[in-house]
């Protein structure tokens, strides 16, 4: 279902989020609205990788997804499209490990 977006609720989205919002945009038009994927998630999503690798996309657009164009989820053109991008949201910090 299309949901209007407006500045408001992106910065409304933005103050409830401050690990990062992001938005998705299809060729089409279509956008989809996600937040950063949280610890519980990727927990849960990285226990899908070995046994359901498409699984693991699924659980995080479905748990990070905050609106838009929420029937690309179930659409599997826009699902592939969007699995191929999900990477980008996991930015990380980079760390050392030296031996003492």
């Amino acid at each position: 279902m299309k949901e209007k977006v407006t500045q408001a609720q992106i910065d409304a989205w933005k103050a409830k989020y401050p690990q990062g919002i992001f938005k998705l945009s299809f060729e089409d038009g279509k956008e989809l609205y996600l937040r950063k994927p949280d610890r519980k998630t990727m927990s849960y999503a990285m226990t899908k990788l070995q046994t359901d690798p498409l699984g693991y996309s699924e659980t995080i657009l479905k748990n990070c997804t905050i609106g838009g164009d929420t029937e690309v989820i179930n659409d599997d053109s826009y699902f592939f499209s969007a699995s191929t991008q999900l990477e980008q949201m996991m930015e990380m910090k980079v760390a050392e490990l030296k031996k003492l």
